[in-house]
């Protein structure tokens, strides 16, 4: 589990890449103070396994499922990646519930500059738009952002100069793409209320229930 909270730029060191999976190289600065073997770490918000670390560089495989989900796939040698190790239990949870499971890829369609605030402007496909709420959470390449607003065909978030700088998303240009997870809460109560197999007279979670308790 992340919190979507970058703690530093890496970058992509080099890719090797098989028939349907590639090995990921990448060198950083900050997260080997204690990174192992097994380890998870968030790259562009996908997480990935450690599966070799030396210096201040680790390796991590990439299988053909995350490549299609992801913009992994696009990535280049020398690409800056936001880099995010797994939350410890006693760190502090300043960002929102991130799983590093991506839901699929946006594109940015506008950005824009509105006094101190740089404003992002995200085309998605549907099956993404509908879990984005205004004022909602959303992880953007691994940043845990906060929703100004959405439409039928986009979504817009207000980072502060901070955020930029400590994320790709100053190096990022019209037209890039992004990685997008949505906000897991969403999700889970779609599937109990709407799709789940467990048969409705077993399911105790209802509407009214939720309002009986403040939510």
């Amino acid at each position: 589990m992340f919190t979507g909270i970058i703690e530093e730029i890496g970058i992509l060191k080099e890719i090797r890449k098989g028939a349907q999976s590639s090995v990921l190289t990448i060198q950083g600065k900050v997260i080997f103070n204690d990174l192992n073997l097994g380890d998870s770490v968030a790259v562009n918000g996908v997480c990935l396994t450690v599966t070799g670390c030396s210096g201040d560089t680790f390796q991590a495989d990439v299988m053909h499922e995350t490549l299609n989900r992801s913009s992994l796939g696009s990535l280049k040698r020398k690409s800056p990646v936001n880099l995010e190790r797994a939350m410890p239990v006693n760190g502090r949870f300043g960002g929102h519930m991130v799983s590093g499971h991506i839901d699929g890829v946006g594109v940015i369609s506008k950005i824009h500059k509105e006094d101190n605030a740089v404003w992002y402007t995200f085309r998605a496909q549907e099956r993404i738009l509908r879990y984005i709420i205004e004022k909602g959470s959303i992880a953007v390449d691994g940043i845990s952002l906060t929703i100004a607003s959405v439409s039928g065909e986009d979504f817009s978030i207000s980072a502060i100069p901070h955020t930029v700088k400590s994320t790709i998303l100053s190096q990022k240009a019209l037209g890039d793409k992004v990685n997008l997870e949505n906000d897991l809460v969403g999700k889970y109560i779609e599937k109990l209320f709407g799709t789940s197999a467990v048969p409705k007279t077993e399911n105790t979670l209802t509407k009214e229930f939720i309002e009986k308790y403040g939510f």
